[in-house]
């Protein structure tokens, strides 16, 4: 039985300036189960006078979790690629290199 072929839907997007963001310097985690991308965002704090004299101390604080269905994690990972390369075009990251063989020595 053949089936019907699928239309293509069309997306109208509807910002809302109403919606927080949430500031973050550190990626905690990141994990895929198969059905979803899990990413755990973090904020730093450094403790302006260490209680044990020594060297700074600093905690991590979660600040956002962000769960996306196995499509949006691809699409995330498409845009970063396009980011990336926008990056290396504009001379702000170098394109890895893959290092020079040498001929094994006898």
């Amino acid at each position: 039985m053949a089936q019907a072929p699928q239309t293509q839907v069309k997306y109208q997007y509807v910002d809302r300036p109403e919606v927080d963001e949430t500031f973050a310097d550190f990626v905690n985690r990141i994990q895929f189960d198969g059905q979803t991308l899990r990413l755990e965002f973090c904020v730093t704090r450094i403790e302006d006078q260490p209680a044990s004299g020594g060297g700074p101390v600093g905690t991590r604080y979660p600040a956002s979790r962000l769960v996306l269905s196995a499509a949006a994690a691809v699409d995330l990972m498409n845009k970063m690629q396009q980011i990336t390369a926008g990056l290396i075009k504009a001379g702000i990251l170098k394109a890895d290199q893959k290092p020079e063989q040498k001929p094994p020595s006898n």
